[in-house]
């Protein structure tokens, strides 16, 4: 599949970026470049075609930019974002995503962020966080099923995006930290568990047939080899201290 990830460079002044559950710590942004830049030849090396955008010096959080819009097959919609600090993102991200997919607007009172957003096959699961809200999963709802796609909401505790506690990892398969969410919402999936030690270990992206794993969580890589996945490592640290994982740095369309 020819895939394209819209990826965004890394701002100036992330340190100042939102936390919802990270203690703050200090970000060192040379080497959070210098990351951000190593995870975007990953997706090369996996077969990615890469549009990266140019920072935005005064939003902190924009190298994330999946949590400013949700791709479908058909549209991409653009959300209303949870922080109020993040909603000028979505400009420049919906600028971007236009060339690839119609667009379609939430409006208020919804709140989403991408990262809640879960597809698997025509399914979409979308977690109930601080940052999305029940009005923008039925408003979601009303975009994606006249395609064809099941909305299914999720409630999410103690940890920022449902995509903090699962990711598709292939056809029918789900990697989860089944303490932040209730399993039985993925009945029909396979379901792979996270090693105990590594609880943040499930946000993962997978692409072109290989999946993506922080270097932070050794043994969740190598229990996804066991299973027969392709691996590829990359070095995050410094974006993990802005709550990020390897889903949020890309947009794939």
């Amino acid at each position: 599949m020819n895939l394209t990830a819209i990826t965004r460079e890394v701002s100036p002044n992330i340190s100042r970026c939102e936390l919802s559950y990270h203690a703050r710590e200090p970000i060192d942004v040379e080497k959070a470049v210098t990351q951000h830049h190593a995870y975007e030849d990953c997706l090369r090396e996996s077969g990615v075609r890469v549009v990266p955008l140019p920072a935005e010096r005064d939003l902190p959080d924009s190298v994330f930019v999946e949590d400013a819009a949700v791709v479908l097959d058909e549209v991409a919609v653009i959300p209303i974002m949870g922080a109020e600090s993040r909603r000028p993102e979505t400009r420049t991200i919906a600028e971007a995503v236009q060339q690839y997919r119609p667009l379609k607007l939430l409006t208020e009172p919804a709140r989403l962020d991408g990262g809640d957003v879960l597809r698997a096959g025509r399914k979409i699961f979308v977690g109930l966080t601080k940052r999305t809200i029940r009005a923008a999963i039925d408003q979601l709802q009303e975009i994606a099923h006249p395609h064809g796609y099941e909305v299914h909401a999720v409630e999410v505790t103690n940890i920022l995006h449902l995509k903090s506690a699962c990711s598709y990892v292939r056809e029918n398969t789900i990697l989860l930290n089944r303490h932040f969410i209730d399993a039985q919402l993925f009945a029909g999936f396979e379901l792979i568990d996270v090693p105990i030690d590594e609880p943040g270990a499930a946000n993962v992206l997978a692409v072109n047939g290989r999946v993506i794993v922080p270097a932070s969580f050794p043994k969740t890589a190598a229990l996804l080899r066991t299973r027969g996945f392709d691996v590829a490592i990359v070095d995050v640290s410094e974006l993990q201290k802005a709550e990020a994982g390897v889903t949020c740095c890309s947009l794939i369309v």
